[in-house]
């Protein structure tokens, strides 16, 4: 019994992992890496796991947020110097600011796209047109018919070439006839319902282009594709926050400091991660805000527009 005892005091009792069952010794387990010391379910361990983990009450968020607000550019550096376990992953740092400010559009803003229900009938708007054919010389009506081949004018696109067009796409006539005979009120929620479902993956799938164009404004600077898609996470996360606070701050004097700081933090951030001087940095800029807005502006049209084309 004495070499037991003796043996127990000079070994250390191993536990076993109660995920994986690997036997381990510390406070996490070496092979798949959770916790030994394992508390009851209650209200208080989720409110903590919520707290600890989540909220990153250790400085980890706040961390985050204030090198991402405050100091352009330097998240990035230091993710990319290999200081990371002390911020939030840049993946989901993006998509959490994306959900909130989504969010946040659709709960103050809700459908920003308005029609009215009180257009003229079709009659109507077909009167002057018809008014300014009986006035046409005979002449000029004769020379038209003439040149008229299956219901098209020479030079012009009538309605007949977008039908054909349309009929290309399987459905795509169906559904925009549909989307035509909807009310004022409906197109509003239809427009606004495609918006917010489709536009947050829009923008995610821009950041590669985002990225994509920043390799090409830098070629030779010997950054990786990553560190491109890196930095477009980091800039894009940080516009979330600006616009958000515009929505909810309708202060004149405070959205211009804040459209200010949105505008003057991208080359800023550009000057600290690419370390070029500030005319290099000034047309890059240019360059990269031209086309990226362009892109910008598609993205969203097709996120409306995959929007009427799947209403019901």
């Amino acid at each position: 019994m004495k070499p037991d005892s003796l043996s127990e005091q000079t070994h250390p009792s191993f536990a076993l992992c109660h995920n994986c069952q690997a036997p381990t010794g510390g406070n996490f387990c070496q092979n798949c890496g959770q916790e030994t010391h394992l508390h009851p379910a209650s209200a208080r361990e989720f409110l903590h796991e919520f707290v600890g983990h989540y909220v990153a009450l250790e400085g980890k968020l706040l961390g985050t947020l204030w090198r991402l607000l405050f100091r352009p550019g330097l998240l990035t550096s230091e993710y990319v110097a290999g200081r990371r376990v002390r911020f939030v992953q840049p993946l989901r740092l993006y998509l959490t600011l994306s959900v909130l400010f989504f969010a946040l559009l659709k709960f103050t803003h809700g459908g920003a796209i308005q029609f009215n229900d009180d257009a003229k009938p079709a009659a109507e708007l077909a009167a002057p047109a018809a008014a300014g054919e009986r006035h046409k010389p005979a002449a000029k009506k004769e020379q038209v018919d003439e040149e008229q081949v299956g219901g098209q004018v020479d030079g012009d696109i009538d309605d007949a070439d977008i039908a054909r067009w349309a009929d290309r796409v399987p459905g795509l006539t169906k559904r925009w006839q549909h989307f035509e005979h909807m009310s004022g009120a409906e197109k509003s929620k239809v427009i606004g319902d495609g918006f917010y479902h489709y536009a947050p993956y829009a923008l995610f799938l821009m950041m590669p282009v985002f990225a994509l164009y920043l390799k090409l404004l830098y070629l030779g600077s010997g950054k990786r594709y990553g560190e491109h898609l890196l930095f477009a996470l980091h800039s894009n996360a940080f516009a979330f926050i600006m616009l958000g606070a515009m929505t909810l701050i309708e202060h004149d004097g405070v959205e211009f400091l804040l459209w200010l700081w949105l505008l003057a933090y991208l080359p800023w951030a550009m000057r600290r991660v690419y370390r070029r001087g500030r005319r290099a940095t000034a047309w890059r800029w240019l360059a990269l805000m031209t086309v990226y807005t362009v892109t910008i502006g598609i993205g969203l049209l097709l996120s409306m527009g995959v929007g009427i084309l799947t209403a019901h």
